[in-house]
């Protein structure tokens, strides 16, 4: 039973540089996916709505009218859907998650589900919020436990090759792009982002290693669900239509 106020954040508001040309025309959450030719972010509003979380907050910015015109307020997929707009100078994941704060859309008192937008999973969210809660940790990553990489690799003794491995699978955890937050993170973001010089202020690069580097409870949820990560034009082209339909087809 999970005992937190819970709420999802899914961040919505990139201008998919990696998808142009795609993305002059479309927000790259938008752009559909599986068999039945759904939004990438469906597959996420809806994966939310299966496990419990129906108090959403998309966080907007480029092309932010495509998606509201799509989810509204959430009624048709059974949750509920509030909308922040990117504030000019909050830039990054963690920008805009502390615009939201700043603004009141979240508090310290919030458990925070956080989402990439061009990720798509069938993970269980329930359990990994019960496994955060369980853990006391500030914040819990998903994470994969092993990643193929899509090129070749050497091990090299001086010019010559000594062993070469074609698209090896690297036997380390990788982020796949969901996190929860303990709203006491919210705060410390405030502080972190006033006394940095931040170009662009992220998540994973800053926030997470930050609260790494100082020793903080960071707990690791370790998956095997599926995920891919749609988040360019050749990831786009190389993904199964099939298999999103056969990994994600009871979300719809």
């Amino acid at each position: 039973m999970i005992n937190l106020v819970v709420k999802g954040i899914i961040m919505a508001g990139g201008v998919g540089t990696r998808f142009r040309p795609i993305s002059n025309y479309f927000q790259k959450c938008m752009i559909p996916i599986g068999d039945q030719q759904k939004p990438i972010l469906e597959y996420v509003v809806r994966l939310y709505g299966y496990h419990g979380i129906k108090d959403l907050l998309l966080l907007v910015g480029y092309k932010h009218q495509q998606i509201k015109n799509y989810f509204d307020n959430g009624e048709r997929f059974g949750v509920k859907i509030n909308y922040m707009l990117d504030t000019p100078g909050m830039v990054g994941s963690a920008g805009a998650t502390l615009n939201a704060y700043r603004k009141g859309a979240l508090t310290e008192k919030d458990t925070v589900v956080i989402y990439y937008g061009d990720i798509v999973s069938n993970i269980n969210l329930r359990e990994m919020i019960m496994f955060h809660e369980d853990t006391g940790a500030k914040v819990t990553m998903a994470l994969a436990p092993d990643f193929q990489v899509n090129v070749g690799v050497a091990e090299l003794d001086g010019n010559m090759i000594k062993s070469f491995t074609e698209k090896p699978h690297l036997k380390r955890a990788v982020s796949i792009g969901i996190l929860i937050l303990d709203g006491s993170v919210l705060r410390e973001m405030e502080e972190l982002h006033s006394h940095g010089m931040f170009e662009s202020f992220d998540l994973m690069g800053d926030v997470v290693q930050y609260l790494v580097d100082k020793k903080d409870k960071v707990a690791a949820y370790i998956t095997k669900a599926y995920w891919y990560d749609v988040g360019s034009i050749e990831r786009y082209e190389k993904l199964s239509n099939g298999r999103v339909s056969e990994e994600l087809g009871f979300l719809l």
